[in-house]
């Protein structure tokens, strides 16, 4: 095989699969940007989500706490 004939065969092969994944890249976002209008309220509360920060842990009780015969059980 000859180097023209290999890009040919690449150029032949790669497009096709760059066009139809470009396709289902614009579909997805054509996708999100109708599910941002409709619910614009859940698009705000997902991005400020983002940015939240976890939970603190629990932290243990001490060994005179009333629920500590509770939870030892």
């Amino acid at each position: 095989m000859s180097g023209a004939s290999v890009v040919e065969f690449l150029f032949i092969v790669l497009v096709p699969l760059v066009v139809v994944a470009g396709a289902l890249v614009s579909l997805f976002a054509v996708g999100a940007l109708f599910d941002l209008l409709d619910h614009p309220g859940e698009a705000r509360g997902r991005i400020e989500g983002a940015f939240k920060r976890p939970p603190a842990a629990p932290r243990a009780t001490a060994k005179d706490h009333f629920y500590q015969a509770h939870w030892t059980r």
